[in-house]
């Protein structure tokens, strides 16, 4: 029976085993299935356990019989929360809902739950019974997926992020200097961390300096320090961020705010190797890794000459430009489920996921504000949220809005408005069927159907919508 290769676990008797309340021809039922089921009496002591409760829990059988449930299933509810009791007390049935037991062997396993009241021929309570599914291998997978599209805290199964995930470890391994560009809220820093991570200076400091966040004159101090009586109110030394960063990497975010006269003075820290403190005469050696990121275009700012020329090509020795959460968009299911599991840690919830229809919201949704935008729409949700799945009425407003339908032009026809809603689509998913089939909830062949009906091609082609994801 412990068909799994462990052995099941004898525990100490306490009570008379109790008799099976089902009958016979249940139990060799209940006793071929994969899942795990047993039943309890009103007393909360079991009086069924089938064969792959014993293989999933390492439990004999005539072990458990007779014990309560709370001994022998040592869920991490069971204290708080117990999913049997509230069937028991309200009458309503649970479903699915994911727990974690521990094994005899006192290993943690994932599972999920079901139960329901147990009721005799007259219809009479006498106890109720769960089922319950081993997911260790659909864990193990998760985990597995996850270490496949995941590059440090960089989550990403995007080919235009895989590419850069390809080649992130050599420039990692050099000490060139690399400008990261992308609109706010793609994870420019992430990247910045991750190139730290990866490189010979991991075990230095990683130092950040948000650029457009300070004045010039602060600005410079906070990046090379100052000596006592440089500046008013200058009462003794402080050292700056490239002194914080030796060893290691200093990023330098929104790098394009910075003032030409400032940009004069890292011109030479990037060219030298050294720099002056203000208020000093002496020249300090910087062993630093310089990453540089922008929201701007750096390349148009040196053709309007807002940006110096020596510079932006400095800096520019390895660019990597990260495309912005609408251009990922098979992203966004990876990217809510890592937040929703990192906020049900923080808020100690249960939040299972997104409702079909949230994820349609999410999958429509244009994303100005990237991924920092999707983070920010979790949150707001689990503060509404209770416990289950997100449902559009929790999410931020924009996004409630935008779960309405758009009135359609008065005076056409069903089949001008069909056609106009699936254009519009097949848009939003840069006329990718597999994506526009899976936010309209369509097989792929019905969609190609109605592509061939309609007539519908990308803009500049005379072929229809590729079968692409």
């Amino acid at each position: 029976m412990a068909g799994k290769g462990h052995r099941l676990h004898r525990l100490e008797p306490r009570l008379a085993p109790a008799q099976s309340i089902l009958p016979p021809q249940t139990a060799i039922i209940l006793n071929s299935i994969a899942d795990g089921v047993f039943t309890v009496d009103l007393n909360w002591r079991i009086t069924f356990f089938n064969r792959a409760a014993e293989e999933i829990t390492g439990i004999a059988a005539d072990e458990a019989l007779g014990r309560p449930c709370c001994e022998v299933f040592r869920a991490n509810v069971c204290e708080t929360a117990c999913v049997l009791n509230h069937t028991l007390e309200t009458g309503k049935q649970v479903v699915c809902q994911p727990i974690a037991i521990l094994r005899a062997d006192g290993k943690e396993i994932p599972i999920t739950v079901s139960t329901a009241l147990l009721k005799d021929e007259q219809g009479k309570i006498i106890g109720g019974v769960e089922t319950f599914r081993d997911l260790s291998l659909v864990e193990d997978l998760r985990r597995e997926i996850h270490r496949q599209y995941r590059l440090g805290d960089i989550i990403s199964k995007s080919p235009l992020m895989q590419k850069i995930f390809a080649f992130l470890p050599d420039v990692a391994r050099s000490d060139s200097t690399v400008l990261i560009q992308g609109e706010s809220g793609t994870g420019k820093e992430l990247i910045a961390r991750a190139l730290h991570n990866l490189s010979r200076r991991a075990q230095g400091p990683f130092v950040a300096v948000n650029c457009g966040a300070l004045p010039d004159t602060l600005l410079e101090s906070e990046l090379f320090g100052h000596t006592a009586g440089a500046f008013t109110d200058a009462r003794r030394d402080r050292l700056g961020r490239f002194a914080m960063a030796e060893g290691g990497t200093l990023f330098l975010d929104e790098f394009g705010d910075i003032s030409p006269a400032l940009q004069v003075r890292l011109l030479r820290v990037l060219d030298e190797r050294s720099y002056v403190p203000l208020g000093s005469s002496k020249t300090v050696k910087a062993d630093v890794r310089v990453v540089a990121a922008s929201h701007k275009d750096l390349e148009q700012l040196v053709k309007e000459g807002k940006f110096r020329t020596d510079l932006y090509y400095r800096i520019n020795v390895v660019k990597l430009t990260l495309p912005r959460l609408a251009e990922r968009k098979e992203d966004i299911p990876l990217l809510a489920e890592h937040f929703i599991e990192r906020f049900n840690k923080l808020q100690n919830k249960n939040i299972l996921g997104l409702s079909y229809d949230t994820l349609g919201i999410f999958m429509r949704h244009d994303w100005p504000g990237n991924i920092r935008e999707l983070e920010n729409a979790i949150e707001h949700a689990f503060i509404l949220c209770p416990k289950g799945l997100i449902q559009p009425e929790q999410l931020p407003d924009q996004l409630r809005r935008e779960s309405q339908p758009a009135a359609l032009p008065q005076g056409l026809s069903l089949k001008e408005q069909e056609r106009r809603l699936l254009r519009e689509a097949l848009e939003r998913h840069g006329w990718r069927r597999l994506a526009t089939a899976r936010e309209l909830g369509i097989d792929k062949n019905t969609l190609r159907r109605k592509i061939k009906r309609f007539g519908l091609v990308p803009p500049g082609s005379d072929h229809p919508a590729k079968l692409t994801h």
